[in-house]
């Protein structure tokens, strides 16, 4: 096999050693079919590599990288250390994670490694050595694969004690600790840091991790959790970087995956990559800010979608089948939003445990006649045809989303005021809100330049940090717009209450105090009439809101919404402060319905000129890549109905080579996608 040219690599895991040799010809012939380029190699073949701590074997492994490598493939190359393998856990049973509750476990399952285990650092390390050593220079090489999915937690004594190390690092003396800690608060004065202990079930816990008498002393354990699982990743990347100073080295992500903040590992990572695994079938709103926000990691540079499967997802109670056309149209999604490689867990479905019912590219009887490997081959063709058109572009956003683990963390440990409200789903709601409109979006975090952004948007900013306050003033000060809701300004970076009023130092910008929050069980809506000054656009709408109700006072704001129910009916629910530079900024103090978040994100988006043409069409999605001024549309029908829209511009399809001439009428069946090189401007 041979791949004519640079192309967006497409392929996935390839497990040969699970499976006897003549199978292995019958995959590399069926990958030809399908135009499948690159696999991934060993991501938990530890144990086949290093049977006993002294002996290293890559026989097996040498031998599919002959027979891949001959058939023209392309190779990401892993370390191997995606799970322990059963000699180092019973030699060393230390490196076996202690939960929650505190009880040691023994081996099984994966994720399995206490990251702080001095065994554990120092065998990954010299397993990722030996296999860098072995592979690199090889000519199929184009990238190292550290770990698998990092995840998980670990409150061992060596976690406890490695947590008294970082926390020296960060405090540097107990005094600041204890101050950020606000120790003093039920006697929690510390005197020597051997007296820490790692927060869970037996110290500062009850009702599980949320749930903590000392928010600071959690807060830091999720960061240092976060922080020993990239020094993890950067021990075997060293061992890598002293064979190989040039292959990018990367792991694999899981978007918006709660335990370790990904904005901390970004520079780590020659190319960030992820595993698009939606919870259903109706998820393109969520997908589309998850790669965003993967693309956001890197400042905007291309990303790989590293797995997502063809057919089914086997780690869930009930796991529905992707309907015709679904692969393809998500594929092509990670696509549109800077995805340069698309990649498949796995590529033959596995004969035993718990993934033998995970989609595959090829079944358990490797058949090359089913629907799921026709639609595979079918997107194979089609990335043929793309060939190198969108390799390295990027988006032209002008409206940003800041997203924050330090937020999502601190809100979702806090008592008060409403444990129902999470971080995601508000971020999502106003992602849905953008992506429905048709901005293209940045997805940043907190610390990202925002220069360049028209608009800024920052559901839950629970914590302020640095200097992000006076860099969102400097957005409305040049004539931007930022927008922001309940829960915002609360806490510093140790999530303690700023004492100012709220929401501190956003005060002056959004022009408001919030004087008192109420909060009510998710049953209990407040309606929230919009309809504020210099609205032109219609007549208002009524919002049912949820949750969180702040009683705000306007400090130079105007009131665009106010609260129909309860003792605070017909106060600000909604605000807009303008700057003498035509700059503004909304401050949204409860959780509006879809509805009114879409009509807020409106208007800020129209102001600007940024709503996208499709706007009005439901589930039709406009996502733009440009590299050199060469720009290339993705339209993408994730609707249940055909839909008929006037082209938003004059291009060629690269998928069908058909001409497309502006405001021609399109017909777009669900599933449909258009990819347009537009004609220069």
């Amino acid at each position: 096999m041979t791949t004519a040219g640079r192309k967006i690599l497409f392929g996935g895991d390839h497990n040969p050693e699970q499976w006897p040799r003549p199978v292995w010809d019958e995959d590399l012939a069926a990958f030809e079919l399908a135009r499948i380029d690159t696999v991934t190699l060993g991501v938990f073949d530890w144990a086949l590599l290093q049977p006993d701590e002294d002996t290293y074997d890559f026989t097996l492994l040498d031998e599919i990288v002959e027979t891949v490598s001959a058939a023209g493939m392309k190779i990401i190359m892993a370390t191997a250390t995606g799970a322990l393998p059963p000699w180092l856990a019973h030699r060393h049973p230390e490196v076996n994670r202690t939960d929650f509750e505190g009880r040691r476990h023994v081996y099984g399952q994966r994720h399995n490694a206490c990251p702080s285990s001095p065994v554990f650092r120092r065998l990954s390390a010299a397993l990722a050595d030996r296999v860098a050593g072995h592979y690199a220079g090889h000519p199929a090489l184009v990238a190292w694969h550290v770990g698998n999915e990092y995840g998980g937690a670990c409150y061992c004594g060596s976690c406890t004690v490695a947590f008294q190390h970082w926390l020296r690092r960060r405090y540097g003396s107990l005094d600041v600790l204890n101050d950020a800690w606000n120790a003093t608060f039920w006697s929690h004065t510390f005197t020597d840091w051997a007296q820490i202990v790692a927060p869970n079930a037996l110290s500062e816990h009850w009702r599980g991790p949320d749930h903590t008498a000392f928010q600071g002393i959690t807060l830091d354990y999720l960061r240092f959790t976060s922080d020993a699982m990239l020094t993890n990743f950067l021990d075997e990347k060293a061992a890598i970087r002293a064979h190989d100073t040039a292959v990018p080295v990367t792991t694999n992500f899981m978007g918006m995956y709660r335990p370790i903040d990904y904005h901390r590992w970004a520079e780590h990572l020659d190319v960030a990559s992820w595993d698009n695994y939606p919870p259903d079938d109706r998820a393109h709103a969520r997908m589309a800010l998850t790669h965003d926000l993967m693309r956001g990691l890197k400042g905007g540079a291309p990303f790989w979608l590293m797995e997502q499967t063809p057919t089914v997802t086997a780690s869930r109670d009930v796991n529905p089948l992707k309907r015709p056309g679904v692969m393809r149209l998500w594929s092509w999604q990670a696509v549109a939003h800077g995805a340069d490689a698309v990649l498949f867990f796995q590529m033959r479905q596995s004969r035993g445990a718990c993934e033998k019912y995970h989609g595959a590219v090829l079944d358990h009887a490797g058949r090359t006649d089913t629907r799921s490997f026709r639609e595979v081959a079918t997107l194979g063709a089609e990335l043929e045809r793309l060939g190198d058109a969108v390799l390295g572009a990027r988006t032209p956003a002008r409206a940003a989303l800041l997203f924050d683990w330090d937020s999502w963390w601190a809100v979702e440990i806090s008592d008060g005021p409403n444990r129902h409200v999470r971080y995601q789903q508000v971020v999502m709601a106003y992602h849905r809100a953008l992506w429905q409109a048709g901005a293209q979006l940045d997805v940043v975090p907190v610390t990202a330049d925002l220069s360049p952004y028209d608009v800024v948007v920052a559901p839950l900013l629970h914590m302020v940090k640095g200097d992000l306050a006076q860099r969102l003033e400097a957005v409305a000060a040049r004539g931007g717009s930022v927008l922001a809701t309940f829960l915002s300004g609360r806490v510093d970076e140790s999530d303690n209450a700023f004492l100012a009023d709220v929401p501190g130092p956003l005060a002056a910008l959004f022009g408001v105090r919030v004087e008192e929050t109420d909060a009510q069980p998710p049953e209990v809506t407040n309606p929230v009439r919009l309809l504020g000054p210099g609205s032109n656009h219609d007549t208002g709408i009524v919002s049912d809101a949820r949750l969180v109700f702040e009683l705000v006072v306007p400090d130079g704001a105007e009131v665009v919404g106010t609260y129909g129910a309860d003792f605070y009916a017909g106060t600000p629910a909604v605000t807009r402060r303008r700057t003498g530079s035509g700059g503004d900024a909304w401050y949204v103090a409860t959780a509006l319905d879809d509805a009114g978040v879409a009509w807020v994100v409106r208007r800020v988006l129209d102001r600007h000129g940024l709503t996208g043409p499709y706007a009005d069409v439901e589930d039709l999605e406009l996502a733009v890549r440009e590299r050199e001024g060469t720009r290339t549309a993705f339209v993408l029908h994730h609707g249940r109905k055909p839909v008929e829209v006037a082209a938003h511009a004059s291009g060629t399809d690269l998928l069908t080579g058909r001409r497309v001439e502006l405001g021609e009428l399109l017909r777009l069946d669900p599933t449909d996608v258009l990819v347009l090189r537009e004609d220069p401007a």
